[in-house]
């Protein structure tokens, strides 16, 4: 499937360019393509670079909690769940710790420690798949639970409202956080689905419902903030829940004797080797990203969606947000220009503004994910992986734009 959605980007956009050139005259648009070729192949250098250091460093803590036992420990937490969730994962396995970490980083916001935790849990659940370059059952809801993104704490959107002049930085706190519950609600019914997973078992129901009330508690305990106090808030739980981590890595690992500088040089060590991996298959999506949206395929998809919801006699304001959207999946820059481009021009607290930084913040850049997760270990068959989380990404964005309208439509 990875090999056939690949190679329809670039017929996609060739096409595309044929047409502007033969039809719209547009002699430059081929130069535009091959600039994207380079700019991407750049722009995946630069990611690389970030990640290796970031890789390096929590590798290094990784191996700390792993000779402490504390991988194990934290895998208790979710095992009654994902034994039947994951049902080829075998009890108290490794992975479930690393998931149950890869989880908690997420949900924080703390997407630089959640990237090398989640690639360390895919390369633990990898060693209980028999195919070796298809994609296992275990991996696929992984993936797609992490595409989907839940994120209670969106720092970084409300840092760039801030920056673009918002009144009130955090006010898109809520619609973002039912989004993404949304969107991780749907890849969690599609993945069952099409594993016949019993999510109606007493074990799985009690997880959900606790969360489910936890979820509300919080939002009922958020929305009685201040804005100031709710940035502050955010702030304060993801930084000191992070350094708690690597205190937590650091003295346990001690006092069970431990080795903890010896162990976080042999983890890092690792990391280095391991990060420069995944560069070809980082550039192999990107670059086919890259010509997708310099062919002007998407800004035609726009254009179209225009015409149908004007043609319907609908309110056409959320069209000028789904650039964001569109480009999501596709590139996690890349749709944080396409929001902050929204904001420049209608306002950062316009309805087009607040629906572009609630879609940013309902879903994770699915494209990316999959090419970074499987790419890291050799992955080439991704079975029904990409359909469950393109199902999660589609039921992000209608319910960003359902709950826009209803909270500042």
């Amino acid at each position: 499937m990875l090999n056939g959605i690949w190679l329809s980007f670039f017929i996609a956009a060739f096409a595309a360019s044929l047409w502007q050139w033969l039809i719209g005259g547009d002699s430059e648009v081929f130069a535009r393509l091959v600039q994207s070729l380079f700019d991407m192949a750049r722009v995946s250098v630069d990611i690389i670079l970030v990640l290796l250091g970031t890789m390096t460093l929590w590798l290094g803590f990784l191996s700390i909690a792993e000779k402490a036992g504390m991988i194990r420990l934290l895998g208790r937490v979710l095992d009654p769940l994902f034994s039947r969730l994951m049902p080829e994962v075998p009890r108290n396995h490794p992975a479930m710790g690393l998931i149950s970490m890869n989880f908690a980083a997420n949900i924080l916001g703390l997407d630089n420690a959640a990237t090398p935790i989640g690639i360390k849990a895919m390369q633990s659940l990898q060693s209980l798949n028999p195919s070796r370059d298809t994609a296992s059952n275990a991996q696929i809801l992984f993936l797609v639970l992490n595409t989907s993104s839940l994120t209670l704490l969106p720092v970084t959107i409300f840092i760039y409202r801030a920056q673009q002049g918002a009144a009130e930085p955090t006010l898109v706190f809520l619609p973002i956080l039912l989004a993404t519950s949304a969107s991780s609600l749907a890849g969690l019914l599609a993945v069952s689905l099409m594993q016949r997973l019993k999510l109606w078992q007493p074990v799985v129901l009690a997880y959900l419902v606790a969360a489910a009330l936890a979820l509300g508690l919080l939002i009922t305990t958020l929305a009685g903030m201040s804005a100031q106090a709710l940035a502050a808030a955010s702030t304060l739980v993801g930084n000191l829940t992070l350094f708690s981590i690597v205190m937590m890595f650091l003295v346990v690992g001690a006092l069970r004797g431990v080795r903890v500088y010896d162990a976080f040089i042999e983890g890092a060590k690792e990391g280095v080797s391991f990060t420069v991996t995944l560069l070809p298959y980082l550039i192999a999506m990107l670059v086919a990203v890259g010509v997708l949206r310099a062919s002007g395929v998407l800004d035609a998809g726009l254009s179209g969606i225009r015409w149908l919801v004007k043609g319907a006699g609908w309110d056409t304001r959320f069209v000028d947000a789904l650039p964001t959207a569109f480009v999501k999946p596709l590139s996690g820059s890349g749709s944080r220009a396409m929001m902050i481009e929204t904001m420049n021009t209608f306002g950062v607290d316009s309805f087009p503004g607040l629906l572009a930084a609630t879609l940013q913040g309902s879903t994770e850049t699915t494209f990316y994910v999959l090419a970074v997760y499987f790419g890291a270990i050799g992955v080439t068959r991704i079975r029904h992986g990409l359909g469950c989380a393109l199902i999660a990404d589609a039921a992000g964005i209608i319910t960003a734009i359902a709950v826009c309208y209803w909270f500042f439509g």
